[in-house]
C-alpha cells in the first residue's frame, strides 16, 4: 500500500499540492482526473522522487520513503512513464527491454513482452529507439518497459497525449489488460473516458486538493451536478 500524508508543494509562491491525503491499495487500477493545472502531473513525479514535496510524508508498505531517491523508488518497485516517451540513439527496442528487466533475457522473452502491448514483436525487437518511431510507437514500448519491470506500483502521466485516434484504441486496450490482470497497483493520469471506464476507483483533483474519491458514476455525476448560486446572489447569469 502507498500512503501519502499531507503532502505540501509550492513553486514560485504558488500551492501546487495543498495538504494531499491518499491512499493507494493493492491490486488495484486508479485514474487521477482533473482540470488541467489541477496538481496532477505534480502529485505523480512527488510519488516517483522526481519531485520533492515541501511537507508531508510518503509511506510504501509501512516505510517512510520520502527522502529516497528516484533511483531507490524504482528498486522498491515504483514504475513511471512520461507524458513524452524519451528516444535513446543508439539503443534498441531489445536493449531498452534488457535494461528494464535487468537481466539478460531471449529475444523471445522481449517479443513476448512486446505482443503484450499490441506490437507485432519481430517488426520492432531491433529498432532503434528514435523519432522514426511514431507517438502511439514510443508510448507503447514505454508501456511495455514499465511491465518488463513487474513494478509494485506502475504510474503512467497521460499516456494519450500526443498520439493518434488509432494508437489510443491499443493504448485503451492494453491498459484493459493491465486492469483485468490485477497485477501490482495500476495508477494512470487521465482526461480520457475511456480510462476512466476501467478504473477501479477514480481520485478528482482540482486546485492542487483531492475533491472526490469514488466509482465512475459518483465522479461523473460530481463533475456534472450544476453549481448552486451563492445566497447572496439575487440571480445567475
Amino acid at each position: 500500500m502507498l500512503e501519502l500524508k499531507d503532502i505540501c508543494f509550492e513553486r514560485d509562491d504558488k500551492k501546487i499540492l495543498n495538504h494531499i491525503d491518499l491512499k493507494l491499495d493493492t491490486k488495484k487500477f486508479y485514474v487521477i482526473t482533473g482540470p488541467n493545472g489541477s496538481g496532477k502531473s505534480t502529485l505523480a513525479k512527488i510519488i516517483m522522487g522526481i519531485e520533492k514535496p515541501d511537507s508531508g510524508k510518503i509511506i510504501l508498505n509501512g516505510e517512510d520513503i520520502t527522502e529516497k531517491t528516484i533511483d531507490e523508488r524504482a528498486k522498491l518497485g515504483i514504475g513511471f512513464a512520461f507524458q513524452q516517451p524519451v528516444t535513446f540513439k543508439g539503443i534498441t527496442v531489445y536493449d531498452l527491454l534488457k535494461l528494464a528487466t535487468k537481466k539478460e533475457i531471449s529475444k523471445q522473452e522481449a517479443c513476448d513482452i512486446l505482443s503484450k502491448v499490441g506490437l507485432c514483436a519481430l517488426e520492432y525487437v531491433d529498432r532503434e529507439v528514435n523519432k522514426s518511431l511514431s507517438g502511439g510507437e514510443l508510448k507503447r514500448i514505454e508501456i511495455a518497459t514499465v511491465m518488463a519491470r513487474s513494478p509494485y506500483l506502475a504510474i503512467f502521466d497521460e499516456p494519450e497525449a500526443g498520439i493518434d485516434l488509432w494508437s489510443f484504441q491499443n493504448l485503451t486496450e492494453v491498459f484493459r489488460e493491465i486492469q483485468s490482470s490485477k497485477e501490482g497497483t495500476t495508477l494512470v493520469i487521465s482526461h480520457q473516458e475511456r480510462i476512466l471506464n476501467i478504473a477501479d476507483e477514480i481520485i478528482l483533483m482540482n486546485s492542487g486538493k483531492i475533491q472526490k474519491i469514488g466509482q465512475k458514476e459518483e465522479i461523473f455525476d460530481h463533475i456534472l451536478k450544476p453549481k448552486k448560486c451563492c445566497k447572496e446572489v439575487a440571480s445567475c447569469e
